[in-house]
């Protein structure tokens, strides 16, 4: 849903569902499992889709994704992509934006839009019985968007606005600074939300382009889950997407390596000093990839089990919280630690940091840390991952992104059991060694010896 209109879709789409049910509001297609039963699914015009048939409930959820995303912006109208995903239910076909916004409504059913870097999301969750008038909402924003000038400057108004609101936030300000250090002028160091000026100069004729260029079937990649069966969903499919056009046409993006063994301060007065430490990632693809997520487990990814959390929080107080994460872009992969501390303290709880992450380069995790990340990282994903119709579809979706295969939840925990001790190890030791790139925003810190 766009921001700036009231939720009423999301609301009358849970008041549905209460009504049909005869129960408040209920959400989940099914307890977490395991396993779902995947089938893909080819419509007769060649669309191709994962479906999940679950008749516990009778809703249905569907995603999808294109490839394209924020890096597709050409350079001087930065937040092109991000004020397109904010117009995709402000008028379509023959229906203006209030028409359309009214019958979203009536049909009960929740749709939204969204982007990161490297791909363009669309979603909706629907119930059943309404499937026919909501799919041809789904449809029409999907194929005839109209673009028209009033929503695009009352979207792109709000847009600006809040890159005014930011351009007082310190924060937002160092994580621009942050992104140009690690990036230089790759597509993704440039700002997804956009500027006052990048924003005032896109028009209508530059978002029709936009749309034509990333709507098409060959790298889109599509979950449906809920209470539809797959010859009804064949005809959907074609129905959704089959007229797009057959390939996109992308701008290239092309790989890269963040810059680190770089420092950059921001300073601010503060009342706490944030840090970030970014250093080589691992692609999904690698086969290093698990050994990666068990040791990233251990070190940071572990919440309030792991090595940072115990020696910065726990031992030394020097922060509520503190993780490190793989982030894995199309064109990029690294590891990021993130945490904040109070000011006057960064310098203390970044020595701290660097001690916890030089143990783990020399030594890797214990025995007894990669036996119990191993048991965490096969136990939750069922939780978080596969909870509800909408968070099956979302994996499945990102399943298909990253061309893992639908036996991929079954081959999964093997492929984390499989990972040595040698493993977890060898990782460490090729992705902590580097210098790290680290980003510091907070009060000048005075120097060691000085009087307080």
């Amino acid at each position: 849903m766009t921001a700036g209109r009231p939720a009423a879709s999301a609301g009358r789409f849970l008041s549905s569902i209460a009504a049909t049910l005869g129960v408040f509001a209920v959400l989940v297609v099914s307890p977490a499992k395991a396993e779902v039963e995947i089938q893909q699914v080819v419509s007769p015009g060649g669309v191709s889709a994962w479906l999940v048939e679950d008749y516990s409930v009778p809703i249905i959820s569907v995603r999808f994704a294109f490839a394209g995303g924020d890096s597709q912006d050409p350079r001087g109208k930065e937040g092109l992509t991000t004020l397109m995903t904010g117009l995709f239910d402000e008028g379509a076909g023959d229906l203006d934006s209030d028409a359309f916004q009214t019958r979203l409504d009536d049909s009960g059913a929740e749709m939204s839009f969204r982007s990161d870097r490297d791909n363009l999301y669309g979603s909706m969750r629907m119930l059943a019985e309404k499937r026919d008038e909501a799919l041809d909402l789904l449809r029409l924003a999907i194929t005839a968007p109209r673009f028209d000038q009033d929503p695009i400057d009352r979207i792109r108004g709000q847009m600006i606005t809040g890159i005014q609101s930011e351009a007082n936030n310190p924060e937002a300000q160092a994580g621009k600074r942050w992104l140009a250090a690690l990036y230089g002028d790759h597509p993704y160091a440039r700002p997804s939300e956009g500027t006052e000026q990048s924003l005032n100069s896109i028009t209508a004729d530059d978002l029709r382009s936009l749309h034509k260029a990333v709507f098409a079937r060959e790298k889109l990649k599509i979950a449906v889950v809920g209470a539809i069966d797959s010859e009804t969903l064949k005809l959907q499919l074609d129905r959704l997407f089959g007229t797009l056009p057959e390939k996109p046409t992308l701008a290239l993006v092309p790989d890269i390596l963040p810059k680190l063994d770089q420092q950059v301060r921001f300073e601010y007065k503060l009342p706490q000093t944030s840090l970030s430490l970014a250093y080589p990632g691992v692609s999904r693809h690698s086969p290093d990839f698990f050994a990666a997520v068990l040791m990233n487990h251990v070190l940071g990814g572990g919440s309030f089990t792991s090595r940072l959390f115990q020696e910065v929080r726990e031992k030394r107080g020097l922060t509520y919280g503190i993780s490190s994460a793989l982030v894995d872009r199309e064109h990029t992969d690294s590891l990021v630690i993130s945490t904040s501390t109070r000011a006057g303290k960064g310098t203390e709880t970044l020595g701290v940091i660097r001690g916890v992450v030089r143990d783990m380069a020399e030594n890797g995790p214990t025995e007894a840390e990669l036996a119990a990340a191993k048991q965490y990282l096969i136990g939750a994903y069922a939780i978080n991952n596969l909870n509800s119709s909408g968070a099956i579809a979302s994996t499945l979706v990102q399943l298909q992104i990253d061309g893992l295969g639908a036996d991929y939840i079954q081959r999964r925990a093997g492929l984390i059991d499989a990972v040595t001790l040698d493993d977890t190890r060898a990782v460490a030791q090729k992705l902590l060694r580097t210098d790290p790139a680290a980003l510091i925003v907070g009060p000048p810190e005075k120097p060691a010896g000085e009087g307080h």
